[in-house]
């Protein structure tokens, strides 16, 4: 009796049936059937009367019972296929086993429901497709509430209410359809969009390596026998330019022809992922164990390069090797069982790449595949063996040809024995250094961590220090980290975060060194080291850095135990060796005062600066405040260009005068750090080149009565001096020098200044704004302002007495450490002053002498006078007091 079959079977196009969809035979079956797509049909079986293998296929006929009559033409044509290529199946996605409940009835169980949704989230992901449809109990949902499917031993029944509620979807918003997708396209988009580097490839397929190997090591723990007399636990990789492929054998666990269809023919299923779980079950095995791969999309990788990959592979478990061989551009692959003798293996996997035309060069380069093993799989806990060219000495013996004129019979030619290099191929290890992070700290010694510093980093000189941790609770991860014995030459690539200083493993694998300050502030680049984290996906991209929560907390330990290095190395007993990283690094942990306000507790105390008290050695902000008075409630600081400018400014005459110990900040850095401090224990930074200076055992009514007899000199100098400065006051800092030219509160300091004009971009409205603030200082005990305060007095009109406050300002200006505005003004005033000396010194030259004796007695007269420094007070007495 034939079947009767729902209308909307018949009206829908077989090649389009949804993957998840089912119908519902006429009312009078007793059977149903569920439909699903072709990338979801398993071993070529044929569901419900056609298969999609790239031949068209007649409809087979079904009875009512559930015996198949498959059609002769269907038939014969899938003979054919099977025999003529060997098996054909088509890439399939991953799908959890529905189970039974108490009653018989199979209900979709919640793995698969879960797994269901997870496909679609990653494929959505990675092509960038937001889908607006969720997942639940096996139903996609568009905004509608569907009941779940019941499912019986065999077949899936929709519920009715189910149905009903499909179809009031269908008439009130239209048409439903689901998504179908072009294999090979996907599989390109997944591809592509996981790397972004090409190289890659061989660091998932030796991982992938590495996994089959550990899998046939922890299995044999309780199936001694797995292991055979198949020999040691290896990789090899053999690169051929002549033929353009790369060949990556290992002896491994290898595959079955199941697992060959499960593992390779389904998109992101991982077969490590299975195991692991298997793992965490079994209790006696652990599930600490170095397996690597997660996702099951690794092996695809092998198409970025490859246009044909063939994996031949012979499990322990089956006396059977099959081969699996696929096309990068195909939607299928064909699987068959190896029958030449010649390829036969032991045990484990064979991949073979032939790669496409772009790539063929450059990846079957011997050399290019060694480097590549060294800088992702350098780690990988078993021997790679690579296909190297080598060169020998070797001796051969020559016939020495006769002499001219000589004749040797045969048995008299002499034979030489002769050196001569040849050349010849063979296997050579290319992991040999071991992860020296994985074993523990107690058993390493100092010389071990030395020569894995300078064979990982290329580095010649040894470490200035080192930390070996490991981290555990919420995220764990391994790492050794290191200080350089010196800076490189170029300081930029210190300050750039993206020096590749820090390298990055998954398991043991090379994941990125190119970083820009996910793993490591800006400011500590210039330590290196390896973290070896296993909570990281393989394929772990910039973007997943930057926005991973295990990556925030990694940065934050990693940080911290710098900071602990860098303390440990300050209070080491050899001072030599902290000396040795200031002068290197010394401007960068500087650079974390300003970029770093969450560390400053950690920063502070690794300081170190010159100070008045201690001009040759370096003094930490601990050892000033030990040596501070005990009533002193300030760290003073003065910021200039050089150790000189500082020991000879003159805003240190009073403090060096009372034994008050003053910072010397010498680098352009320095200020700025300072300033973002702020205080420490509760001490406050002070600069002594800014107004408003208060000592604290100043004479208040002296004090009092100065300002009062010198508040005239002081309006008459702001006066004449207008906008240069904000204005004039009686000075509190200064003991020998006549003035001093002093900032704001608010505005900058003269080194300040002289680092914004450095500014290409530099404000100049700003810089205008911030120098109106200056303030003129005057040293009431000096001669010069003595003389000024009486002139003023008595002839505030004279033009030589406000030539003379300009000449003052002027030579403030320079004494503080500010720029004058115009050098060749200040300079004419300066030679102009000289003559006036000079004139009063000498005399005028009388008239009518000759020119020779002019020129005689400049000569006499200059080779007899001595250089003498004369005081202001006595050209002033010598030149006919000008003041006046």
């Amino acid at each position: 009796m034939a079947p009767v079959v729902s209308r909307s079977l018949i009206s829908a196009p077989m090649a389009s049936v949804p993957y998840s969809s089912s119908f519902v035979l006429g009312s009078g079956s007793t059977k149903r059937v569920c439909l699903k797509s072709s990338f979801l049909v398993r071993n070529n079986n044929i569901k419900n009367g056609f298969l999609q293998s790239g031949l068209k296929w007649k409809q087979d006929k079904r009875e009512i019972g559930g015996v198949v009559v498959r059609c002769e033409a269907s038939a014969v044509a899938e003979k054919e296929a099977t025999e003529s290529s060997g098996e054909t199946h088509e890439y399939q996605a991953e799908w959890k086993q529905d189970r039974k409940d108490a009653r018989g009835v199979v209900v979709r169980c919640e793995a698969s429901a879960v797994a269901e949704k997870k496909l679609l989230r990653v494929l959505g992901r990675l092509m960038s497709i937001r889908l607006r449809d969720n997942i639940k109990n096996g139903f996609l949902l568009y905004g509608f509430k569907w009941k779940r499917d019941k499912r019986d031993a065999r077949v899936a029944v929709r519920c009715e209410a189910s149905a009903v509620a499909k179809k009031e979807a269908s008439e009130s918003s239209g048409e439903t359809h689901e998504y179908h997708a072009e294999v090979s396209r996907l599989l390109d988009l997944i591809v592509h969009s996981l790397y972004s580097h090409k190289e890659v490839f061989l660091r998932e397929l030796v991982s992938n390596a590495s996994d089959a190997l550990d899998k046939l090591r922890f299995l044999s723990l309780t199936e001694p026998s797995l292991l055979g007399d198949s020999g040691e636990l290896e990789i090899r990789i053999k690169p051929d330019p002549d033929n353009g492929t790369i060949t990556i054998t290992d002896t491994g666990i290898g595959m079955t022809k199941e697992e060959l269809i499960d593992c390779l023919g389904t998109i992101a299923q991982s077969g490590t992922s299975k195991f692991l779980k298997a793992l965490k079950e079994n209790k006696d095995l652990g599930a600490d164990n170095g397996l690597i791969g997660q996702f099951g999309v690794g092996f695809y990788s092998a198409f970025l390069v490859a246009q044909k990959v063939v994996v031949s592979t012979k499990s322990p478990k089956s006396d059977k090797q099959f081969v699996w061989e696929a096309e990068a551009d195909s939607s299928s692959y064909v699987i068959r069982e190896e029958t030449n003798p010649e390829n036969l293996l032991h045990r484990g996997t064979q991949i073979t790449l032939y790669l496409r035309d772009d790539d063929k060069y450059e990846y079957s380069e011997p050399r290019k595949i060694q480097d590549l093993v060294k800088n992702y799989s350098q780690f990988v806990s078993f021997p790679i063996y690579t296909w190297q060219e080598k060169s020998r000495t070797v001796e051969v013996e020559e016939e020495e040809e006769p002499k001219e004129g000589e004749e040797n019979t045969e048995e008299e030619k002499k034979k030489t024995k002769k050196t001569k290099t040849e050349k010849y191929w063979d296997w050579e290890l290319t992991n040999e250094t071991k992860p020296i992070w994985m074993r523990n700290p107690k058993e390493v010694e100092k010389e071990q961590y030395q020569e894995f510093y300078k064979k990982t980093f290329n580095e010649f000189l040894d470490p200035l220090a080192y930390t070996h941790f490991t981290t555990e609770g919420e995220v764990e991860f391994r790492s050794v980290l290191y200080i350089p014995g010196m800076a490189p030459l170029n300081n930029e690539d210190v300050v750039n975060p993206k020096t590749k200083n820090i390298r990055l493993y998954v398991k043991r694998v090379f994941i990125s060194d190119d970083f820009d300050g996910e793993l490591f502030p800006r400011y500590l680049s210039f330590v290196k080291g390896v973290v070896d984290s296993n909570d990281l996906p393989l394929n772990v991209s910039r973007e997943i850095l930057q926005e991973s929560r295990i990556v925030r907390i990694m940065r934050k330990r990693l940080v911290r135990k710098t900071f602990d290095m860098i303390q440990d190395l300050s209070e080491s007993e050899n001072k030599e060796d902290y000396k040795k990283f200031w002068e290197n690094f010394g401007k960068f942990v500087k650079l974390g005062c300003i970029e770093d306000t969450g560390n400053h507790k950690r920063i502070t105390p690794l300081l170190r600066f010159f100070s008045s008290k201690s001009e040759e050695e370096l003094i930490s902000l601990d050892d000033y405040i030990e040596n501070m008075f005990e009533n002193q409630k300030a760290i003073y600081y003065l910021a200039t260009d050089s150790l000189q400018s500082a020991r000879t400014a003159p805003f240190l005459e009073k403090l060096v005068q009372k034994g008050i110990e003053v910072l010397y900040l010498v680098e352009p850095i320095d200020e700025v750090a300072i300033q973002n401090l702020q205080t420490y224990k509760e001490k406050k930074f002070v600069d002594i080149s800014k107004e408003d200076l208060e000592l604290d055992d100043d004479d208040e009514v002296k004090e009092r009565e100065t300002k009062q007899e010198y508040n005239l000199l002081c309006d008459w100098i702001k006066q004449q001096l207008g906008d240069k400065v904000a204005k004039v006051q009686v000075s509190k800092r200064l003991s020998s020098s006549p003035c001093v030219l002093v900032s704001g509160k608010f505005g900058w300091s003269a080194n300040m200044e002289r680092l914004m004009r450095a500014q290409t971009l530099g404000d100049t409205s700003t810089l205008e704004f911030m120098r109106g603030r200056r303030i003129l200082e005057v040293n009431p005990d000096h001669p010069i302002i003595k003389d000024l305060n009486a002139a003023c007095k008595n002839s505030p009109d004279s033009s030589d007495a406000r030539r003379a406050v300009e000449l003052l300002y002027d030579t403030a200006l320079i004494s503080s450490g500010f720029t004058p505005d115009s050098p060749a003004e200040l300079g004419n005033k300066i030679y102009e002053m000289m003559a006036m000396a000079l004139g009063g010194r000498w005399g005028r030259l009388e008239e009518g002498e000759s020119e020779a004796s002019t020129e005689a007695s400049t000569e006499s007269d200059a080779s007899s006078v001595e250089a003498q420094v004369v005081e202001p007070s006595e050209v002033r007495t010598e030149s006919n007091d000008f003041w006046e």
